[in-house]
């Protein structure tokens, strides 16, 4: 099928103020997945998407899992043997909370001025619910166009993302065969810029651990066992800080072993990108670079794991005084992997640095909430190829080749489970707050996003 692009460019324009207005229609479902208090809007969010794919002349249905349900719609193409994309992404929201921070309803899209043109606001702009309608426009243009779509296309959008997708890997692979496809292409990452495009290449994997340290029977009086027994708070506080060192390395053994060395080519990449650490930093409050010695910022959260602290308590911690020494202490910790690292291996060397700096009477219960590896895509595939070919129509510039300190899991469970890489081409932006109050998507990046997805089809679709 030619590649109609003058025509497809003019319906996206002529529909933009439609396409928003069915973005924000996918915004107002307060899909947020995790929550049981939403579990029925968010079922509604699955039909609402299940809806508009139908419409559009795809074999739609929602189907359901221990949790929430996935969205699974099949366009057969032009038929013979056009080539088959799978495009995965997910409905499902972060909370709002905290809501006094919000500055409009977090669940009632609002355009706002910005410097860089209109701003879409609310939860889920653009994580995912605004990167997901990227394609689905594409999609209704090229239908809308030419009556088809230039490939045979699999939608495939889960509930559980943003609670770690308990769900995905059991329905991936019970549903492989429907499922398998040429490529997978995600839009969940970011570009470079407003102006420049990225392809992100390389994604961290996760391991999340739970651990529960248990000491006393009960809780007790700190003034009548104070300094004479185990205060499993403390105990945890000091294992947590043994951690690091002064420099920032890892200090559980064998952590860094299987760590693939960065190259000096690739280093040298990075450092011409322009980036700026300060800018980074001040744009969160921040002055001071931390982390490991003797990497760039950007090498830190690209190519270097990380092991931190996300959560820690236990005892009192309401109003006023209550002075006890606590039976449990808990702490929530993740470590973010580069390849090589094998997640179990790093379960295991973190659980054992800590079994043996644990102190006597101490009962250590673990849970892995998650364990991921990390991704890299070839660089030299037809469809990192056409991806190219298709930023650079849009934007009139290469894409860079960027990498993510952040993971997405499906990514890896999609290679492990249906045997295909993907193209992580993504349009959202460093100040996107994504995860925190007002959340943003550029208009201007949707927009391009639709026509970047559009591109692509027409790129995949004539070789």
């Amino acid at each position: 099928m030619a590649v109609p692009r003058d025509r497809l460019d003019a319906w996206i324009t002529a529909e933009r103020d439609a396409a928003l207005e069915r973005l924000c229609s996918f915004l107002r479902f307060p899909s947020v997945g995790t929550d049981p208090a939403h579990a029925e809007a968010t079922r509604a969010c699955a039909a609402w998407v299940a809806g508009e794919l139908a419409a559009m002349g795809f074999e739609a249905r929602t189907v359901a899992t221990p949790g929430q349900p996935m969205v699974v719609a099949h366009h057969p193409g032009p038929g013979g043997d056009a080539p088959h994309l799978l495009y995965y992404g997910h409905y499902d929201v972060q909370p709002a909370d905290p809501l006094r921070l919000w500055q409009s309803s977090p669940f009632e899209p609002t355009l706002k001025a910005g410097p860089r043109g209109e701003q879409i606001v609310a939860r889920g702009a653009v994580d995912d619910k605004g990167q997901v309608s990227t394609f689905l426009e594409a999609f209704r243009a090229w239908i809308a166009v030419t009556g088809s779509l230039p490939c045979r296309v699999t939608v495939f959008l889960e509930g559980e993302e943003e609670s770690g997708s308990p769900s995905l890997d059991h329905f991936l692979a019970e549903h492989a065969e429907e499922l398998k496809a040429d490529v997978c292409v995600v839009s969940d990452t970011g570009m470079w810029d407003v102006e420049t495009p990225a392809l992100t290449t390389r994604l961290r994997g996760l391991v999340y651990l739970q651990l529960d340290l248990e000491g006393p029977n009960r809780d007790l009086h700190s003034g009548m066992y104070g300094g004479a027994v185990l205060n499993p708070l403390n105990a945890l506080a000091r294992v947590m800080a043994a951690l690091h060192d002064d420099a920032g390395r890892v200090t559980v053994p064998g952590f860094y072993d299987d760590v693939r060395p960065l190259g000096s080519d690739l280093r040298a990449q990075w450092a011409d990108l322009g980036f700026s650490s300060t800018a980074f930093l001040a744009d969160i409050g921040l002055a001071h670079e931390r982390g490991e010695t003797g990497w760039s910022t950007l090498e830190r959260t690209w190519a270097r794991p990380t092991l931190d602290l996300n959560g820690l308590w236990g005892g009192y911690t309401g109003e006023g005084s209550k002075t006890v020494i606590p039976s449990k202490a808990h702490a929530k910790l993740s470590c973010r992997l580069v390849a090589d690292q094998d997640p179990q291996t790093i379960v295991e060397a973190v659980q054992g640095f800590i079994a043996a700096r644990a102190p006597a009477d101490a009962e250590l219960n673990w849970t892995v909430l998650g364990a991921e590896p990390p991704m890299a895509v070839p660089l030299d595939s037809p469809w990192h190829r056409g991806a190219t070919r298709a930023l650079r129509a849009v934007f009139d510039k290469a894409p860079l080749s960027v990498a993510s300190g952040g993971s997405i899991p499906a990514v890896a469970a999609i290679k492990r489970r249906l045997g295909c890489d993907s193209v992580l081409m993504g349009f959202g932006l460093e100040d996107d707050r994504v995860h925190s109050p007002n959340e943003k998507f550029e208009r201007r990046c949707f927009e391009n996003g639709i026509r970047s997805h559009a591109a692509f089809l027409g790129e995949i679709a004539g070789g």
